[in-house]
């Protein structure tokens, strides 16, 4: 119903590659290494047998248009017929990408089985699984990943984020480009000019709501190029393009309704495939978000098969991380461009997450390697996308904690070192904010009303790309001297929204500091160490 990133693994011939190196005897949170001796014993002690009368399929894929230069194919074994069916959705499938192979035989090899659990008796014959058995290897070096016991599509469509973001991330490194866990949008403004941006935002905290927004500003129009993943790479002129290497959508159902995200309703209205939500007697879905959608009379059977009553049931009807797989080429506003070969050109990097106190709306990092560590500094409120229960404020370092494919600290410096490429190149790096849409007032009320209104935020984003003097300058970065609040019903408490509370803020930078002292130690870039200098000076002067 998850992924598990507790037996998720990358195996490197020495451990550093891999992950950082924690300070002594805290628990590392950045990633899982494992030994080439034990990857290997993982595998034989699962493997043999364990699809022993079952069909084995061959799917052969893109991530990316086929034809795209940025592009990689991949190859997945499975024993899996709901693992094809959603690859079918969410990858290029197919012939197409075996005559691209013969032009190149460099691939990702993925290996998956659903499993058997070791005393051989499968509890749900339609849901095959071992979960106490279950286990995700990455093989880097050899562009390997090798998946056993869960169906649930993170651990098991392993071109998703196994192969788009953690063996992706290996290969942007090596090939000098970015892998990263973004939505991708289009926005065109009243006067027709349209600018693409990125954005990182950890797994439930609105990417596939902003990535799909309706604008509630006149004259305003965005439009999708990807909802989840970006691989980014500088253009021979220094120009960031990026391509969404995917070709569905596999969304989070509860909260979705046509009231957040009509845009999401009508892509999934057929060729989708539901995975743990509820189902209603007239042969649809239901999912918490709905209920005004639902037709009286109709019943409702819970994601386990129970029978569910509108405001009597005590359970949810839908797994909180019950999901909609897509495709993209349904959404009414996928981008004219959204299957470009050579990408969209990136104007705006966005990292957000979810923070009840203290984080401005919006606010624009001062420079390259400040942007680059806002992403490192990146906190949020715990979701039901991840295994981790209740609500506590995470470290979720450019929303990638998860998926990274190396040592968090050379990713570190992968990042920084964008900037001079798109330099020498004879271009610039893209502007980079930080927004959170979840900033809560003292009786716990969102102060902002998110949704079509985060417009507004776009819009102020746009005038700074384009370098209009709308800022004032704060000691964690610019924020608006004023936002569009024209025709936003209700009253909007900027001075709250926009406040930098010292204490609060002196408690973050001492949090900031104990993570990277905890996680990363040695492996901390300079760059970043004096970034978080200098931001706890500017503090203390407020």
């Amino acid at each position: 119903v998850a992924r598990v990133e507790s037996k998720t693994f990358i195996c490197t011939e020495k451990r550093e590659q891999a992950i950082p190196t924690p300070k002594d005897g805290v628990q590392g949170s950045l990633g899982n290494w494992i030994s080439p001796e034990d990857y290997e014993a993982a595998i034989k002690a699962r493997f043999p047998g364990c699809m022993k009368g079952r069909t084995m399929y061959v799917v052969p894929y893109s991530m990316g248009p086929i034809a795209s230069p940025l592009s990689k194919v991949g190859i997945e074994i499975t024993d899996s017929a709901y693992v094809v069916n959603s690859m079918r959705i969410m990858t290029r499938m197919g012939e197409e990408v075996l005559d691209k192979l013969s032009d190149n035989s460099d691939f990702v090899k993925c290996l998956h089985s659903v499993g058997t659990p070791a005393n051989g008796k499968i509890s749900m014959p339609s849901w095959p699984c071992d979960p106490e058995r279950t286990i995700i290897l990455h093989k880097p070096a050899v562009n390997e990943i090798v998946s056993y016991g869960s169906g649930y599509g993170g651990n098991s469509l392993l071109g998703k984020k196994c192969f788009a973001l953690r063996i992706g991330s290996t290969i942007a490194r090596r090939e000098g480009w970015l892998a990263e866990h973004m939505l991708i949008l289009g926005i065109t403004n009243p006067n027709g000019d349209k600018k693409y941006i990125a954005a990182a935002f950890p797994s439930a905290c609105g990417k596939t709501n902003l990535a799909m927004m309706t604008p509630t500003l006149p004259g305003y129009k965005v439009e999708c190029v990807g909802d989840d993943i970006a691989w980014m790479k500088f253009d021979s002129k220094g120009q960031l393009r990026a391509i969404n290497p995917e070709n569905g959508f596999f969304g989070v159902a509860p909260g979705t309704s046509r009231a957040t995200n009509p845009n999401a309703m009508d892509t999934i209205y057929k060729n989708t495939i539901f995975t743990n939500v509820a189902s209603t007697s007239d042969g649809g879905v239901f999912w918490e978000g709905m209920e005004d959608e639902l037709t009286p009379g109709v019943q409702v059977t819970d994601w386990l098969g129970q029978p569910w009553k509108l405001n009597e049931s005590k359970t949810p009807a839908a797994h909180p991380n019950s999901r909609f797989c897509a495709p993209a080429s349904q959404c009414p506003i996928i981008d004219p461009a959204w299957e470009d070969n050579e990408g969209v050109p990136i104007s705006a990097i966005l990292f957000g997450g979810r923070r009840p106190e203290g984080v401005p709306l919006v606010y624009e990092a001062n420079s390259w390697s400040h942007g680059v560590f806002v992403g490192s500094a990146m906190r949020s409120e715990t979701t039901a996308a991840a295994e981790h229960k209740g609500k506590m404020i995470m470290n979720d370092p450019f929303a990638m904690r998860p998926f990274f494919g190396y040592n968090f600290g050379n990713y570190l410096r992968h990042w920084l070192s964008m900037e001079e490429r798109a330099t020498k190149l004879g271009g610039h790096a893209p502007k980079i904010f930080h927004v959170n849409w979840f900033r809560k007032d003292a009786n716990g009320k969102f102060l902002w009303p998110g949704f079509g209104e985060n417009t507004r935020v776009l819009e102020w984003i746009l005038h700074r790309i384009d370098d209009h003097e709308c800022y004032r300058e704060t000691p964690i970065g610019r924020v608006p001297t004023s936002l569009n609040l024209a025709g936003l019903s209700g009253t909007i408490n900027e001075k709250e929204l926009f406040s930098i509370p010292k204490q609060f803020w002196l408690k973050e930078v001492d949090d900031i500091k104990q993570y990277y002292d905890n996680q990363l130690a040695q492996d901390l870039p300079p760059e970043i160490a004096k970034e978080l200098h200098e931001l706890k000076g500017r503090v203390e002067q407020m």
